[in-house]
């Protein structure tokens, strides 16, 4: 379902989801907007898609919302500006709360909301050339698409203001030692890298892995009490699925599982 703004490509369960607007370093007007969040809901239908990858292309992630768009961020010039910011969350919350695990490759720029849109995916992985920032303040604004939950428990509070006061750019080395994204790889090798995961991810088991998701996007809202009754329901859950059978017989028979989502 490849759109006027995105790319959307298919390969053993990997959906591959590539912003392309590279003439604006894949600024977010409306219609990119709309486009990820029917596709990203599109995924969480299609029990064939295991994993999905946000990428950008051109060289550049994505240098956040495009406030010269005359759409705005909903894709409607009349949507008031707080009807324009709850789309934003809306599409946000979507990514976040996906019931499969996804990876964030990012090369060049990723700014403002596309940070936020990166950080909201399970896994970061940037390459040498990335460049990040909470750009808001520079804009007269204050952070948004998620950031001011996502900032403080990546890299602490303190560090979080420091993100979002200041606005300063980090470099990938800066993002990776302060805990803000996973890992750091080689321009020339990010490619083959996330493609590794993403088949890793692929081939696990899907209902364990959705469910394991939930249980750590939950875990800063609920007492240990109640994550330990959360984990037991999950796992009760597992026990009954054909994967969780078969993980039992490759281990017996000394092979790799084969997962299929039941």
């Amino acid at each position: 379902m490849n759109g006027e703004t995105i790319i959307v490509e298919r390969d053993s369960g990997v959906v591959t989801v590539t912003l392309n607007r590279p003439e604006r370093k894949n600024a977010a007007n409306g219609a990119m907007w709309q486009e990820l969040y029917a596709t990203v809901q599109d995924v969480a239908r299609r029990r064939d898609d295991r994993v999905l990858v946000v990428t950008g292309a051109g060289g550049a992630f994505c240098s956040g919302a495009d406030i010269g768009d005359p759409k705005g961020i909903s894709g409607d010039s009349e949507d008031p500006p707080l009807t324009r910011m709850r789309f934003l969350g809306s599409v946000m919350l979507a990514l976040f709360d996906l019931p499969k695990p996804t990876i964030a490759k990012v090369r060049g720029i990723a700014a403002g909301a596309g940070l936020s849109l990166a950080l909201c995916c399970d896994l970061t992985v940037v390459s040498s050339t990335a460049r990040l920032s909470e750009i808001f303040t520079r804009r007269g604004l204050s952070v948004d698409g998620g950031s001011s939950w996502l900032l403080p428990r990546l890299v602490g509070l303190h560090r979080a203001k420091e993100l979002a006061y200041f606005a300063d750019t980090l470099s990938a080395e800066e993002a990776v030692s302060i805990g803000l994204v996973n890992r750091l790889v080689d321009d020339d090798e990010i490619d083959a890298f996330v493609d590794d995961w993403a088949k890793r991810l692929g081939s696990g088991p899907p209902i364990a892995l959705s469910m394991t998701k939930k249980l750590l996007n939950d875990s800063a809202a609920v007492s240990m009490a109640q994550a330990l009754e959360d984990e037991a329901r999950c796992q009760t859950v597992n026990f009954t699925t054909e994967d969780t059978r078969e993980a039992m017989r490759a281990f017996a028979e000394k092979r790799d599982p084969r997962f299929v989502g039941r």
